[in-house]
């Protein structure tokens, strides 16, 4: 029997050049920007407010942006990449990438008219502003069909009143996409939300950071209060009525970057184990060559190796213009969980000293336990994979998708 040729086979596999290229910039941005401090910022609960200008002089708060909004114009698959590369070095910095280029951006990019993406894109490409997500609120989380967060239609404006919380980068973002009530008379409830683009500077905005959390130290995240805000109708995203649509759509790109991340935290948990393991010696043997460790660091490369192919497989669906809210929710589920258990392993493999932060392992075990809970928790994540399998969840067609990619000059 004759095998087929290569270039008649359509599943690919490999990487472009350009992809390793974006990998390679990624990699050293973080090394060189973010590890060096990171152990005394996390230590100090200090967020660092010109990190978000160093990513943008690099180029990466406009990654996976059309050139037409002066973002890189390099695919969805980049995005999961510098996600990757940024959550390696730590979580903060992804988080950025999370709430900026994910839950942001990507959104206007998909839901914005021709004028709004004009109007916005450009400066959050540059990093001139940073762009952030809310729909939290005090009594609604997972429960997000329950906001209390009104939007009052006054003119040709709406007054917004309420709070949002566990908002990353509350203190630092220009402007926030913002989830509120706007018809509480509407029959069903995924019709009464909207959905607005938010300036900070708009009088009745207030911010406030969240103390005390167990991680992503380095990270800024509070709550945003509104009070008596008057937003321009011409600031509303999709039309009155789609906000919970958006938002849906919002975590489906944040859940993406969550994804990519967490398998960065893996392979940071590799990088601190493998050396650790080589040199320390227990009963004059390395304790590499303890099966139980290698045992844990197996199931590391296996985290990291099933977790690219997760998420490549979702970012190919983004560039191919496909939705893909089944595949991000596996993917974030998975990868999240794989992370968590990398860093619990990565403890266990340093004994003591992974008890205390003369070691990095224990920031990455911190961290990596928040991605269990925010972007859906690994329970509802659990409840949506079932409900697909057995058929009680379908998806339908959004009347807006992402741009295909390569761009075309209509995105």
């Amino acid at each position: 029997m004759a095998l087929r040729s290569v270039e008649s086979i359509p599943m690919d596999f490999a990487l472009s050049h350009e992809h390793e290229l974006v990998r390679e910039m990624a990699y050293k941005f973080a090394q060189q920007q973010i590890v060096p401090d990171i152990a005394e910022r996390d230590r100090e609960h200090r967020s660092d407010r010109s990190m978000l200008d160093k990513m943008a002089e690099a180029g990466i708060l406009g990654v996976s942006l059309p050139a037409k909004y002066c973002g890189s114009d390099t695919d969805y698959i980049s995005l999961g990449i510098v996600c990757e590369e940024m959550e390696r070095g730590d979580t903060s910095a992804r988080v950025v990438m999370s709430v900026h280029s994910g839950l942001h951006c990507m959104t206007v990019l998909q839901w914005g008219s021709a004028e709004q993406k004009q109007r916005w894109l450009p400066d959050l490409a540059k990093g001139n502003k940073v762009g952030a997500f809310g729909l939290t609120e005090p009594n609604a989380g997972s429960d997000a069909i329950n906001l209390k967060t009104r939007a009052v239609k006054d003119g040709d404006s709406y007054i917004l009143n309420g709070e949002k919380t566990w908002i990353s980068l509350a203190d630092y973002a220009d402007q926030f996409l913002v989830i509120a009530i706007t018809n509480p008379e509407a029959k069903a409830k995924a019709q009464t939300m909207s959905a607005f683009i938010v300036d900070r500077k708009t009088p009745g905005f207030s911010s406030r950071p969240l103390k005390g959390k167990l991680g992503v130290r380095a990270g800024n995240t509070g709550q945003i209060f509104f009070e008596d805000m008057r937003i321009p109708a011409e600031n509303r995203l999709g039309e009155e009525g789609d906000g919970f649509k958006i938002a849906m759509s919002a975590l489906d790109h944040g859940r993406y970057t969550v994804a990519s991340g967490a398998v960065g935290i893996i392979e940071a948990c590799l990088d601190a184990c493998k050396p650790y393991s080589t040199s320390r010696s227990v009963g004059g043997e390395e304790i590499g060559k303890k099966q139980l460790v290698q045992q844990m660091i197996a199931n590391m490369v296996q985290g990291r190796e099933i977790g690219r192919l997760l998420y490549y497989k979702v970012g190919w669906m983004k560039n191919m213009g496909q939705r893909h809210t089944k595949e991000v929710s596996l993917a974030k589920w998975t990868n999240c969980n794989n992370a968590f258990t990398a860093a619990n392993d990565a403890i266990e493999i340093h004994g003591a000293y992974g008890y205390c932060d003369e070691f990095p392992v224990e920031r990455y075990f911190r961290n990596s336990r928040g991605a269990v809970i925010y972007e859906g928790t690994r329970e509802i994540h659990t409840l949506v994979q079932a409900e697909y399998e057995l058929g009680y969840r379908v998806d339908k067609p959004l009347s807006r998708t992402l741009p295909t990619w390569p761009f075309g000059e209509d995105v």
